[in-house]
């Protein structure tokens, strides 16, 4: 085998591997997300639907959904820095966060009644800003594990300079976050009509057993899903 060809094969294990990854969280996200939509009636990872919802409860004077929804979208950013500050400290990123997800969704889980509705819910809002840090990109690509909009986006973009004459096919591994979301929406949605919130417990195994699974990927493979910070780069 020519060193080049090699060099092909490995590449396509990573993104192979990658993608894998992507499309489970992305699962994981979808279930959550459709799960805490049937429980609490807003979204806990979809933050444009909560900012245009927490505008037009504003403009509709109703002040209450509208602080709700706009601290959600600030414990969604919390989570999101959370995530990454629990990768950095760990040598093994996806395992780390994926279990802190798990973690917060089965607490989440132990939150019943009305009085506890609202931790409850942004408890699953962090973990869904949180999840983001598992993966940041695959072979140099941004890849969303939560908003599939830019996803989706990147793939019309794609799709349109393919059509104009660039044949590079990188940007079709977008889909895979869509379809994992979609995926895990229906399932998320079944499971709710099942067991209610009990649903929860289901989503925070299966996030513990992503995490566990993650651990067959070499440390050095997992390096590459994070997006290295632009300070780190220059004092390299």
């Amino acid at each position: 085998m020519t060193r080049e060809r090699r060099r092909r094969v490995i590449r396509t294990r990573r993104t192979t591997t990658g993608l894998m990854l992507a499309g489970a969280i992305s699962f994981l996200a979808g279930m959550t997300d459709a799960t805490g939509l049937a429980l609490t009636g807003d979204f806990v990872s979809f933050m444009t639907g909560n900012t245009t919802r927490a505008a037009l409860s504003l403009g509709g004077g109703d002040l209450r959904h509208a602080a709700i929804l706009l601290s959600a979208i600030m414990v969604f950013v919390l989570g999101n820095a959370a995530g990454i500050v629990i990768a950095h400290f760990a040598d093994r990123r996806t395992f780390a966060v994926l279990s802190c997800v798990s973690i917060a969704l089965a607490t989440a889980s132990l939150m019943m009644g009305e009085s506890v509705a609202m931790p409850r819910f942004y408890l699953i809002v962090a973990s869904m800003g949180m999840v983001n840090a598992a993966v940041e990109q695959i072979e140099g690509l941004p890849i969303g594990l939560t908003y599939v909009t830019g996803a989706l986006s990147r793939f019309g973009r794609g799709l349109g300079r393919w059509i104009i004459g660039d044949k590079r096919l990188e940007w079709t591994i977008q889909i895979v976050p869509w379809a994992g979301m979609f995926a895990g929406a229906v399932m998320g949605a079944l499971l709710t009509q099942i067991a209610g919130a009990a649903a929860l417990w289901v989503i925070a195994v299966f996030a513990m057993l992503v995490a566990l699974a993650s651990l067959l990927i070499p440390k050095r493979l997992q390096r590459r899903f994070n997006a290295t910070p632009r300070s780190a780069v220059r004092t390299k």
